[in-house]
């Protein structure tokens, strides 16, 4: 019997893979909700090794444009996702609507750059380890694609903070388990990490993995999960915070939220995005408030 949440992705698959074979007429129409601070990257991208390409979506501060600041920046998986609810298979993020939001607020501003998705190659490229049933690990050459070729271009072609310091990953179920992997194998590029919905019953070995490695003490990691996810969800997050917490990281450093309700899909994490940026970035909401 497949895990609930796997059950629940596959279908995810498959009717994006149904929508994608519609003809003209018979796509459902949906308006664009993407903010006017939004745009794909007009260069596109390829991932070294597995030789495929990918697109770049970038949201950049509403205040961007009207000055010479420097910005943290966000690196976030399943692109098509976070903005617009046209590219979405399942509904997006919020994330544009979210952050400016927070932006009129709070005075907070960050970039967020969206990576595409493979599609079909989703499960492998988000994969770290290999797994019987699901194929090859092609995680290790993703996460490298990020960090050798997609922040440096944005570093040297944006109005960056690229220090560890000002560099987060964040993303959910598959991408939650990538992220998890990437700010533990890339600690000096990484300081920050929002992890939903782990994928953590993919394999066993992110277990092992994250006890042999060591975060620095600047490192934060927001982890999240619906109490409606499937069995184990639950169980293995809590798992992994107690690890995780054994090994030495503070509850400023570590905050796992397990939400009443919450099922495995973008309502719940869009929903929770605007709590999650605050924690993450709370000492650069401090500078603000003392300004």
């Amino acid at each position: 019997m497949l895990n609930l949440t796997v059950q629940k992705y596959l279908l995810v698959l498959l009717s994006f893979s149904l929508f994608q074979g519609c003809s003209e007429t018979e796509v459902p129409k949906r308006a664009s909700t993407v903010s006017s601070n939004v745009e794909v990257i007009a260069q596109t991208f390829t991932i070294p090794v597995l030789n495929r390409k990918r697109n770049l979506r970038i949201y950049l501060p509403p205040d961007y444009h009207t000055s010479d600041k420097h910005y943290s920046v966000i690196y976030m998986h399943d692109g098509q996702n976070l903005f617009d609810d046209v590219t979405s298979y399942v509904g997006e993020w919020n994330v544009d609507e979210t952050l400016n939001k927070l932006f009129v607020e709070k005075g907070l501003s960050i970039i967020v750059i969206g990576i595409d998705n493979g599609q079909d190659k989703r499960m492998n490229e988000l994969s770290p380890w290999p797994n019987s049933k699901y194929g090859a690990a092609e995680g290790e050459h993703y996460m490298e694609f990020i960090v050798k070729l997609v922040k440096p271009f944005v570093d040297k072609n944006y109005r960056t903070l690229s220090d560890q310091k000002n560099t987060a990953i964040m993303g959910s179920s598959m991408g939650g388990l990538i992220s998890h992997y990437g700010i533990f194998n890339y600690p000096d590029t990484f300081s920050k990490a929002g992890i939903y919905s782990p994928s953590y019953w993919f394999s066993d070995e992110v277990f092992k993995f994250s006890d042999a490695k060591k975060l620095h003490k600047n490192s934060k990691l927001f982890i999240l999960v619906g109490r409606k996810e499937g069995p184990g969800m639950v169980k293995n997050v809590n798992k992994m915070s107690n690890q995780l917490i054994t090994n030495g990281l503070n509850l400023e450093q570590i905050k796992t939220k397990v939400v009443k309700g919450g099922e495995h899909n973008e309502k719940l994490w869009s929903s929770e995005f605007s709590e999650t940026i605050q924690w993450l970035f709370s000492e650069q909401l401090k500078k603000i408030i003392k300004k």
